[in-house]
């Protein structure tokens, strides 16, 4: 059996290249945590042994230093290699592939069995937080408090009360009709959607929309382009249907793929209206040129409109799907933010051609969540309740951000970049150079503020350190206490002192 020495990077590299296929759709950094697994697996890499420097082997391979990064970290999520901080990655000293086979005549527990590798590797990327209204900052929840819910419950009452023994069997019409078409005629108005109401799908919410299109849209080892930094959600949800993400870059025009070597996508998962978590907004010749891409590489768009209803200056943008002509833009929305999360109600809108296969598969897979709760959400929307809401808590939370800013930039004064706040809940704070965003969310996660770091949106490094802060859930007085006990533990790391 021929050994090959990590240490040793010219023969390792050797070995390596002969084996990657460029021109494959499989994606780069799979094919290499492929090879790697095969000499860990084979005995080539012996046990304890360590691997080159990703930088040392991209440069080796030709490859893209996140190529190696991915391969590796993959190898470390499936038990094949550690990673040794300050030290670098090794094999594992046990590969998960060896130890003691259980008796013949006693065949495993689910237990010993343990959960499927796939599930152990999103299950490492999942950072849990405090989720609740208490945790001030935390991003993407609204102000529950705000909400006019007597209006709501008495919407809700008269449709469950109102409901016929149809509605509350099993459906497979792709959500309430009428909810359907009061979603059609807000989205072309307000947003430039082109649809009807035959095109919308009800869902139950954001990652069941993502989860569909997954699923339904691409094989199993086709890749799926995604925002770096982005929507953590979204990368989990291809993962789990077992695409391959690839992390693009962003510029001040959100994602920029141009000039870069990338792998053939099958999904483009874009939020160009205002980008998260850093918010910025995809200009209109940006858009033309996605949309080219898109009928290049003969790939779907996936257009998130996240946060799209509160844009604090100017008129909202009109959304992407809106300029395709060759039906290939799935727009997706949910109203876990502009009303609140428990309600588990999202909507995508799909090109005609897709409409019925999709509809099939959400009726099959998921179930289609209480027609009740629709036609009250219908109510709501129809009878100018939705779009009351929303002016009014537009206003509140671009109060609550310029507050947030002023008490900030009094603390600190100008450590701290606030990046985004056209639009949104949110903005991302970008730390000086050399800070530790992860330690320092930390720290803060001690005393119940919820600042998630930056590198938690990102598959690889991050572009620099940050923290993403929402304003939206806690109210002014609260907010402004809460960002000075935020800007004291930033002190203490030395930002602003």
């Amino acid at each position: 059996m021929r050994t090959l020495d990590g240490t040793n990077l010219t023969a390792l590299a050797e070995h390596l290249a002969q084996q990657l296929v460029r021109e494959a759709r499989e994606p780069l950094h799979r094919q290499l945590y492929r090879q790697l697994r095969s000499a860990v697996r084979q005995g080539w890499l012996a046990p304890g042994s360590p691997l080159p420097a990703s930088r040392s082997l991209a440069q080796e391979l030709g490859l893209g230093r996140n190529t190696v990064l991915h391969a590796y970290e993959q190898l470390c999520a499936e038990g094949y290699c550690q990673g040794r901080p300050g030290a670098g990655t090794f094999v594992s000293l046990a590969s998960p592939d060896q130890g003691p086979a259980p008796a013949a005549d006693v065949p495993p527990t689910g237990a010993e069995r343990g959960l499927a590798r796939r599930a152990e590797a999103l299950l490492e990327q999942i950072t849990l937080r405090p989720e609740h209204p208490a945790a001030a900052f935390q991003p993407g929840l609204p102000d529950l408090a705000a909400f006019p819910w007597s209006l709501w419950w008495k919407l809700l009452h008269a449709q469950q009360k109102a409901s016929t023994p149809a509605e509350l069997g099993y459906r497979s019409d792709g959500g309430h009709l009428a909810l359907r078409q009061a979603l059609a005629d807000y989205l072309r108005l307000s947003r430039g959607v082109n649809c009807t109401a035959e095109q919308i799908l009800i869902s139950g919410g954001m990652q069941q929309s993502l989860d569909l299109l997954a699923r339904s849209l691409a094989e199993a080892g086709e890749t799926a382009w995604i925002e770096e930094p982005g929507y953590s959600g979204a990368a989990q949800a291809f993962q789990a249907a077992g695409l391959a993400c690839q992390p693009v870059p962003l510029d001040a025009g959100g994602l920029h793929w141009q000039g870069a070597s990338l792998p053939r996508p099958r999904l483009i998962y874009v939020t160009p209206s205002h980008q998260y978590p850093l918010g910025c907004v995809m200009p209109l010749a940006r858009r033309h040129a996605l949309l080219a891409e898109a009928a290049r590489q003969d790939a779907w768009i996936i257009e998130d409109d996240y946060d799209s209803e509160f844009r604090h200056t100017g008129q909202p943008l009109a959304a992407l799907q809106g300029l395709d002509r060759q039906g290939r833009v799935l727009y997706l929305g949910t109203f876990s933010k502009v009303m609140f999360p428990a309600l588990r109600l999202g909507y995508l809108v799909v090109p005609p051609a897709l409409l019925a296969p999709l509809r099939s598969l959400q009726a099959r897979l998921y179930r289609e969540s209480d027609y009740p709760t629709q036609a009250a959400l219908a109510d709501f929307i129809r009878l100018g309740h939705f779009g009351s809401h929303l002016r009014r808590m537009r206003g509140v939370y671009a109060r609550r951000q310029a507050k947030l800013r002023d008490v900030l930039h009094a603390e600190l004064g100008d450590a701290l970049q606030l990046m985004g706040g056209e639009a949104g809940m949110h903005m991302t704070a970008r730390l000086p150079p050399g800070s530790d965003d992860r330690a320092i969310s930390a720290a803060l996660a001690k005393i119940g503020l919820c600042a998630p770091p930056l590198a938690d949106y990102c598959l690889g490094p991050p572009p620099f350190p940050g923290l993403v802060l929402g304003y939206a859930g806690v109210a002014e007085d609260a907010l402004l206490l809460n960002a000075v006990r935020l800007a004291a533990v930033l002190r203490g790391f030395g930002i602003g002192a």
